[in-house]
């Protein structure tokens, strides 16, 4: 495809960026993680979708407006949802958003831990990347419902979430996650972000996710998370894995769906 430099409609993704032709012999554990959001109950995919019109002030319109468009020419975020450097501007950018990590607010911020600056989502997500700090959101029932949307997996992705911790997720954004190369870990019966005394203040390990995925078969095995506060208390709770098929486990191991599917692509061309 003869992708244009110059358009902000659509853009070449980054998906298959620095991908290996084959998957890696383990993955990635997650070490050192923050959390980019800390949120409540029913969380839909319209909360995490860019969605709506695009506002000047909104890193989106940002993005728009330094590449020469006028707001009168923004269009809508489903318009430019080929351009990913828009939608990822987008994602936890719902204006009803209440992020527990920036208490006082309504919409995409949330404070940026290592300097307690608070920030739109998307800033303090590439501040993280930057630092090299993979991410993590919390949240609490029913995680994902709503409308299926891709970008809802798409976006957190491009963001660095590379796991969310909820106390239950809706089917098929579970699914979605998974297939963005996104862990879905559910608290055990009973807990809750609340129970364990969680603050999302806490740097978090997730311990045993690679034996997990090498293992072949992830479905309801028991992970430990070791969240450590500020002044060192450590505190470890269980975690359920939400990959719940064998073949969910290959995507994840391949880093994804669409870096799965390449792969074969590749392989069936050279065998051919």
């Amino acid at each position: 495809f003869a992708w244009d430099p110059q358009s902000t409609y659509v853009r070449r993704p980054p998906y298959f960026d620095q991908m290996s032709p084959t998957p890696p012999a383990r993955v990635a554990e997650i070490h050192g993680a923050r959390v980019l959001a800390f949120l409540g109950d029913s969380i839909t995919t319209d909360h995490i979708s860019p969605a709506g019109s695009i506002k000047v002030n909104s890193p989106a319109g940002k993005y728009l407006i330094e590449h020469g468009v006028a707001p009168a020419d923004f269009n809508s975020y489903g318009a430019r949802r080929g351009n990913h450097e828009v939608m990822v501007r987008g994602t936890f950018a719902n204006v009803r958003l209440r992020n527990k990590l920036a208490p006082g607010t309504e919409g995409g911020f949330t404070t940026y831990l290592p300097t307690g600056e608070v920030m739109t989502i998307y800033d303090a997500a590439m501040r993280y990347q930057a630092d090299g700090t993979p991410l993590v959101v919390i949240a609490g029932k029913e995680y994902g419902n709503g409308s299926s949307r891709d970008w809802a997996a798409k976006g957190p992705y491009l963001q660095g979430v590379k796991a969310v911790i909820a106390e239950s997720f809706e089917r098929i954004h579970r699914s979605n996650l998974v297939g963005m190369g996104i862990v879905p870990l559910q608290f055990m019966p009973g807990e809750n972000a609340a129970s364990l005394g969680l603050t999302g203040h806490e740097v978090y390990d997730v311990i045993g996710l690679a034996d997990a995925i090498a293992s072949g078969f992830a479905n309801g095995r028991i992970l430990t998370v070791r969240a450590t506060a500020g002044d060192g208390t450590v505190r470890e709770f269980q975690v359920r894995v939400r990959i719940d098929t064998p073949q969910e486990v290959e995507y994840y191991r391949h880093g994804g769906i669409l870096q799965y599917v390449l792969r074969q692509l590749l392989a069936e061309d050279q065998q051919g």
